[in-house]
């Protein structure tokens, strides 16, 4: 990937986003189906991280302690940590109050790689943060629907600002590593640490795992969907994104997301798009076009 020029990174982002803008759908059918959340995550991280074997078997260990314990820290922030806070925020709050939350990710990294990176304070801040909330309200637009009745709780939301956090962590994680590794080396570290971190969650919260629901052909399609396309390879390209593009420009991709989402609920799901919908689609192109220009 070092020899592909910027543009192309531009385009490996759009192509992460598109797939991970479908994989609500994906992951709706699985728990229709009769998959916890906890299973689908571990079979999806067991599927990228067998596959990514195939193409980084040698290097098994990083340079140092401190580049493994920040690994390690990459695979819970990017993993585990930010999967336990998202799905036990379910159990408190509305679902749309943890996508609203969740929608500020973006905004929460820029924010955060500003205050850290100096490379990234050097691309006209005030227009940067500017396109993030623009973004952001169109994000927002596109969740709301202008039809639910919002009621906070206070654990289920706080959980929720840990789980934008925490990407936000693994975000920043990504660039500091990505100067010494490469982006394959450092996806299968962030599996395999991300599988023993959620190792070490299970006995305080064991799940039932049912294995004979792979057998059946849409549960199992899904299922590889999931873990050889949405983690092995989007993980991959990620880390190639954010190593080359930087944290902001990166990150900001991340708000096209709902747009896919709705798009892909339409499609396969039958839902409603409203004109309120695409206005706030409108907005989210708006504010990363005003980010990325």
């Amino acid at each position: 990937m070092k020899k592909l020029g910027n543009g192309w990174f531009h385009v490996l982002a759009i192509l992460a986003v598109l797939i991970w803008g479908t994989t609500f759908v994906a992951t709706k059918m699985l728990i229709t189906a009769g998959l916890h959340p906890t299973e689908i995550f571990i079979y999806r991280f067991i599927i990228a991280y067998v596959c990514i074997l195939f193409i980084s078997p040698r290097k098994l260990w990083s340079d140092s302690w401190r580049d493994e314990a920040l690994l390690f820290l990459s695979g819970i922030t990017g993993g585990s940590l930010y999967f336990i806070t998202e799905n036990t925020a379910l159990q408190y709050t509305q679902a749309v109050n943890v996508a609203m939350i969740i929608s500020g990710t973006p905004l929460l990294t820029t924010l955060l790689a500003m205050a850290i990176f100096r490379s990234e304070r050097t691309r006209n801040p005030l227009r940067i943060i500017v396109g993030s909330v623009i973004a952001l309200a169109g994000v927002i637009v596109v969740i709301y629907h202008g039809n639910v009745d919002l009621k906070f709780n206070p654990i289920g939301d706080v959980l929720t600002l840990c789980a934008a956090a925490s990407w936000a962590v693994y975000s920043i994680l990504l660039k500091v590593l990505g100067k010494k590794y490469s982006a394959v080396f450092l996806t299968r570290k962030v599996f395999a640490y991300g599988l023993l971190s959620m190792a070490l969650w299970l006995p305080f919260h064991p799940e039932r795992f049912d294995l004979a629901l792979l057998t059946k052909p849409e549960v199992l399609a899904n299922v590889l969907f999931l873990g050889a396309l949405a983690s092995m390879l989007c993980f991959t390209i990620w880390t190639a994104v954010v190593n080359r593009l930087g944290t902001v420009k990166s990150t900001n991709y991340i708000n096209l997301n709902p747009i896919v989402t709705f798009v892909s609920a339409y499609v396969f799901l039958g839902e409603v798009v409203t004109p309120l919908s695409l206005l706030g689609a409108a907005a989210i192109i708006g504010g990363v076009y005003v980010i990325e220009r």
